[in-house]
Formats: structure tokens, C-alpha cells, sequence
């Protein structure tokens, strides 16, 4: 199997090269020649010897299923959010096991966020129900409660804000519309590890709160995911279905034992984490203060770089209380994406485009006229610029300079 994260760079060099080799005047180019490293990177994995010592550790053990570390992780990340915490394979497995815990399944509907990527439909639909895509607040890009109102029917069981970029749009407002309506709460939070709403860390107050731990969230454990929520019942549904519906295998597993005698009476899935993924997650968590400042600061040097400029406008964040996993931008009028991710290619600068609005996938498109004009107005201007903790702030530099000299 090729490895296209490799290709890809391989490329961006090949394009840098091809681009800097000749005596080609563009604006900025003697400044950028001299400092452009070959690829500034959209996203990565930031890891240290820690964790790679860690990983080891378990690999010495020779147990790599799930056991001592994912019961430690789970505690450790209890303590964090002062809440129970049960791990899973990654975060669409969180959202699909916490759906189907709420008994949410064929028939039913759950109101989600267009822009969002199709993980968050996926799981929903994963259960049976059906996805019914809303429209965003303009300013947050999060759900906008008020057009989910519209969509409510007899059906609707579940509404699931998308914590977008690691904010989290109106919380507070989302949760009293719930409760008019009767309606349960999964927060898709893959965005928000670490993140406060109103001074309260996200998934430490609410009804369910799902997290991502892949590759390139704020933390990881290679892959990942996890539910966090006060509701018991809720909660011993997920530790079951996470391990095949198998009744009371987590204490098992935890105990360093196997279930032989045991029973199953619900749908499971193999969604459990493993002792390699936890060992990362374990050393990613201790080291979060650091990579969270890290994430913080890089996106409050990028917003004051590109207040000087009119092409971008950044997404405004309080980043005393956001903790953000991506940095996207909205395009002035008239401002060609394609050109413009081309041109920063050019000098070997990844961006990314988040995302393609659900309700334009055929799978997922309730109706070909289905109308979400807020959606449609603010998908065509969105880009994301790179960011993670391996970022400088003189690369920023870079990125900033090339976009004021596009």
C-alpha cells in the first residue's frame, strides 16, 4: 500500500524545488527563498520520547489488547473532567456507541450540523436513525438551534452540536432547546479536548460529551476516542457495547481476565481501545497543558497577523477558553480557494478545506433542493491555514507574507 502522506510531501518538495530552481520574480520571492522550509505542514502527530518509551512499555509487557493502561487512561481523564469516562477505538465509534445507548436507532432522527465532517452523520446513521442536517450560525459555524427547531418532527430524538474548531457556538441555548423539546444532548466535542464554555471545561457538565483522540487532535493516542457522561445506565450500555455487548467484560479486561461465561443481550461492536493507544493517550494527557498553550498562542500570533490583512477574515475565538484543533479562515468576495491553496502550495504551504457540507453528499442529501443558506453562503469562503504544536511562529510568518503578497 503506497503511503500518500509521504507522496504528498515528496510533491510539495518537487513543487517548492521546481518553483525556487528557476529565476522566477514573484512577489516576496527573495525573502521567501531564504527562509521557506521545504513543506509547512496543515496538521501532524506532535510526539516526544515519552511516548514512543511508553508504547514500549506495553509491547515489553506482550498484552496488547485492553487492560491496565486504558483502565489508568479512563482514570486519568475521570479526574480531568471530574466525570466517568469510558475509551473507544476513535471518536466516530464514541458518538455511534452513545447514540445507540440512548436507544436511538431505526426510525429515528437526530439533528446535526451540515458542515461537519462525515463522521458525525455517519454515526448517526450507523444506528439506523437519520441525519437531518441543520443550518450554522454564521459568526460560530456551529449549529444554529433555530433552524433545528424548524426540522423537529414526532421522530426527532437527539440533537448533536458540532463543537466546530473548538469553539462551542451558543451551549447554553442548544441545552434549553433540548430540554423544551425533550430531546437528548450528544455533544460531538472532537474539536474541543480542553476547551471551557463560561469558565466550565467541555464534557465536564452536560448530557454526553464524545471526543476524538486521532492522529491530530489536540491529544492523541494514535487513534482514540471517548464518552464521557454522569449517566450511569448510559454509561454501562457503552462499556458493554464497546466489547461485543459481552455483560461486565470491562471488569474483566481490567482485572487482567477474560469473560468465558457471560452473556449478550444487545447489539456490540469491537470498539474497545488497546493498551498501545491508551500508553500514548496517557503521556499526551500529562503533556497537555504544554501543547494547549502551544495551540493558543499560535492562533492568537495568527489572528494578529492577519488583522493587517483584507483577503482573511480568522473565525473569532475567546483562546483564553478555546483550545483550538484547527485555524480556519473565511476568503473576502471575489477570492479564488483553488488559486489561492494552489499559490501557497507553490511554496509549500498545506491547507485543508472544512468540510464539504453533508447534506451535498449523496448518501446523506434529504432532497436535491434541500436548502441550508447560511451553509451555502459560508462553505465556498472556508479554508484552514496549518496548525499544531510543532508550528513556529516564524513559519506563520511565511504563511501570512505569502497570503498578504497574493
Amino acid at each position: 500500500m503506497r503511503d500518500f502522506g509521504n507522496v504528498w510531501t515528496r510533491n510539495a518538495i518537487a513543487i517548492y524545488w521546481k518553483t525556487f530552481g528557476k529565476a522566477v520574480k514573484r512577489p516576496g520571492h527573495d525573502k521567501m527563498l531564504s527562509k521557506t522550509p521545504s513543506s509547512i505542514r496543515l496538521s501532524k502527530s506532535c510526539l516526544t520520547d515519552a511516548e514512543k518509551q511508553a508504547v514500549m512499555a506495553v509491547l515489553d509487557r506482550e498484552f496488547l489488547g485492553m487492560g491496565e493502561e486504558v483502565k489508568l487512561f479512563e482514570e486519568e481523564l475521570s479526574t480531568f473532567f471530574g466525570r466517568p469516562v469510558a475509551c473507544v477505538v476513535n471518536g466516530t465509534a464514541a458518538l455511534h456507541l452513545a447514540l445507540q445507548a440512548c436507544g436511538i436507532g431505526r426510525g429515528d432522527e437526530v439533528l446535526v450540523q451540515s458542515l461537519t465532517y462525515v463522521a458525525s452523520f455517519q454515526a448517526i446513521s450507523a444506528t439506523g436513525a437519520t441525519p437531518v442536517p441543520c443550518d450554522i450560525d454564521p459568526e460560530t459555524l456551529t449549529l444554529d438551534w433555530r433552524d433545528a427547531e424548524k426540522r423537529i418532527t414526532s421522530r426527532t430524538k437527539a440533537v448533536m452540536p458540532v463543537h466546530y474548531s473548538g469553539g462551542v457556538g451558543k451551549l447554553d441555548e442548544i441545552y434549553d432547546f433540548a430540554r423544551t423539546y425533550g430531546l437528548r444532548v450528544i455533544e460531538d466535542a472532537a474539536h474541543a479536548f480542553g476547551t471551557k464554555y463560561n469558565g466550565q471545561l467541555v464534557g465536564s457538565f452536560g448530557d454526553i460529551t464524545c471526543f476524538s483522540f486521532d492522529g491530530i487532535k489536540n491529544i492523541t493516542s494514535g487513534e482514540g476516542g471517548c464518552i464521557v457522561s454522569n449517566d450511569e445506565e448510559i454509561m454501562r450500555q457503552v462499556q458493554d457495547a464497546r466489547l461485543l455487548g459481552v455483560e461486565k467484560d470491562t471488569e474483566k479486561r481490567f482485572q487482567g481476565q477474560r469473560s468465558w461465561d457471560f452473556n449478550v443481550t444487545a447489539q456490540g461492536w469491537r470498539y474497545h481501545m488497546s493498551d498501545i493507544m491508551a500508553a500514548i493517550g496517557r503521556v499526551q494527557l500529562q503533556r497537555f497543558p504544554e501543547l494547549a498553550v502551544k495551540r493558543q498562542n499560535l492562533a492568537r500570533y495568527y489572528d494578529k497577523k492577519l488583522s493587517q490583512l483584507s483577503i482573511v477574515t480568522p473565525l473569532a475565538h475567546n483562546y483564553e477558553e478555546v483550545v483550538p484543533h484547527i485555524y480556519p479562515i473565511r476568503l473576502a468576495d471575489g477570492t479564488s480557494k483553488t488559486s489561492l491553496r494552489q499559490d501557497l502550495l507553490d511554496f509549500g504551504i498545506q491547507t485543508g478545506l472544512h468540510y464539504l457540507p453533508n447534506h451535498c453528499l449523496s448518501f446523506f442529501s434529504p432532497s436535491p433542493n434541500y436548502e441550508l443558506p447560511v451553509t451555502a453562503r459560508v462553505y465556498p469562503t472556508l479554508m484552514t491555514l496549518p496548525l499544531h504544536p510543532d508550528l513556529s511562529t516564524e513559519q506563520i510568518d511565511l504563511i501570512c507574507d505569502r497570503l498578504s503578497s497574493y
